[in-house]
């Protein structure tokens, strides 16, 4: 079975746009170096819980926006060969070291995929 990596973040709703080419730029250079899919959505129906949910978890404010993403790869082994690489890409340089959010209020974790169903075209 697969291996996900997935990230949740608040990017400023006036950033969403440099957010947005950036990611278009990552999703390219992921793919390019062995993911198997890469998807960022941004948050729509995403109420504010009153205990727990996805903009208290990453502490969104007022003017930002929910993100919600993954990346999939074939295997543990494999995504951590491909973020090697990722890593060292020179595309990405200037936008890890600029990045159009705070990286500090980010989620993120690599999951063992156990059931994954899908019907029709992917993302």
């Amino acid at each position: 079975m697969s291996y996900v990596d997935g990230f949740l973040l608040a990017v400023p709703k006036a950033q969403l746009e440099e957010y947005k080419a950036m990611a278009r730029k990552a999703c390219d250079v992921w793919m390019e170096h062995g993911a198997l899919a890469y998807a960022e959505c941004t948050g729509e129906d995403v109420p504010y819980g009153e205990l727990t949910s996805f903009p208290r978890a990453v502490q969104a404010k007022e003017d930002e926006i929910v993100i919600f993403s993954w990346i999939v790869y074939k295997s543990r082994k494999d995504r951590d060969e491909i973020l090697e690489k990722v890593m060292a890409d020179p595309r990405l340089k200037g936008d890890m070291e600029n990045m159009p959010f705070d990286g500090k209020r980010m989620i993120f974790g690599g999951f063992d995929c156990f059931l994954n169903a899908q019907k029709g075209q992917a993302l």
